[in-house]
């Protein structure tokens, strides 16, 4: 069903959650809808004469795709598409193949929730795919509208308090930078899953037009995790910054944070390091501080006091394996603060200090 652009842009626009309402499932609901499928094929299988031989291949593919669902993301569509396929075409070989009679009865309820169970998956892509199209079709890509009014509401820097931008993601978004750094001129603009390109857009509005002295950049676990090549990563934090000093704002760099599986067993979309292999945010990182040696460039090294003996992210600092919790800002935080006063010089007496 192909939508009007105007009913596209105003969903976009009012932040509606039409796909929520028509089946989207979110990612523990797709696990747990997918794995019942399954494991469903195979318990069916064997009321079926003939059918655990026809459907293995089928049932492998199906189970191959539920493993990816878990190791990349619940929410991938052609993973999705490849396991609704598979499903269905099990589904055909069952309905083709000649049932005993009297079928037992345990058999067709479990056939009957199979199919319940691949109609909500159907529901849950069809879902995807709205919510792709209107991503798409969104006229607000860079997500402007998300601090548009507080932009607006918020006053001139202070002479004696600089102003520092914290530009980043989910992990800048979640940082509650006031319970961290009291009487600050420090400004929070993370939005999350945003990609560097994304927050290459909002330099001029979250950033530039903000006055600030500097502008901590935080960025780049999303861009790996959905495989953007490191060279457009490179580019674009080349070009934040380009901007940044264009205007007189000094660029600080964050290296990416460490990522662990340890807290996938209690949601399998927690494992990380499939998504954001250490070996490349290491990778990203020694870019990172080259590249701010190279223009003398502050760099904010949070990765050695959040890092492990096994090079993952200690399992205390965050819930989920990604995103730090209490514990892991409370590591960050004198790092920040550190690289900002070695960047712009300690504020005056009364003016912030700690």
């Amino acid at each position: 069903m192909r939508w009007a652009p105007t009913l596209c842009a105003a969903l976009a626009l009012s932040g509606a959650s039409w796909s929520q309402q028509a089946g989207l499932l979110n990612s523990k609901e797709v696990l747990t809808t997918a794995a019942r499928a399954v494991d469903l094929m195979e318990s069916t299988a064997a009321a079926v004469p003939g059918l655990v031989r026809a459907a293995a291949p089928v049932e492998e593919n199906a189970r191959q795709a539920l493993a990816n669902l878990r190791t990349l993301s619940p929410q991938h569509g052609a993973l999705t598409y490849t396991l609704l396929t598979n499903l269905r075409a099990y589904l055909s070989l069952a309905d083709a193949l000649p049932k005993p009679q009297p079928f037992p009865e345990e058999a067709r309820k479990q056939f009957g929730e199979l199919r319940d169970q691949i109609d909500r998956l159907e529901a849950h892509f069809r879902a995807l795919l709205d919510q792709k199209e209107v991503a798409l079709r969104n006229p607000d890509r860079d997500n402007l509208r998300r601090y548009a009014e507080a932009n607006q509401k918020l006053p001139a820097p202070q002479a004696g308090r600089p102003r520092v931008v914290f530009l980043g993601d989910s992990i800048t978004d979640g940082w509650r930078l006031n319970e961290y750094f009291a009487e600050r001129d420090f400004v929070n603009r993370g939005i999350g899953g945003q990609i560097t390109g994304e927050m290459l857009g909002r330099m001029k509005a979250d950033v530039i037009d903000l006055k600030p002295a500097a502008v901590l950049v935080l960025a780049g676990t999303n861009d790996i995790a959905r495989g953007v090549p490191p060279r457009a990563i490179q580019n674009n934090l080349t070009m934040i910054a380009d901007l940044a000093q264009a205007h007189g704002i000094k660029p600080l760099f964050a290296s990416v944070l460490p990522v662990s599986d340890y807290h996938q067993d209690k949601n399998p979309a927690w494992e990380q390091s499939k998504r954001r292999p250490p070996e490349t945010i290491r990778a990203l990182n020694a870019w990172l501080q080259g590249f701010c040696r190279q223009r003398n460039y502050t760099y904010v090294d949070y990765f050695p006091a959040l890092v492990d003996k096994a090079g993952f992210l200690q399992a205390e600092a965050a819930d989920d394996g990604l995103h730090p919790n209490a514990a892991g800002y409370r590591l960050m935080a004198p790092i920040a603060l550190a690289a900002i006063e070695q960047a712009l010089g300690p504020p005056p007496k009364g003016k912030g200090r700690r």
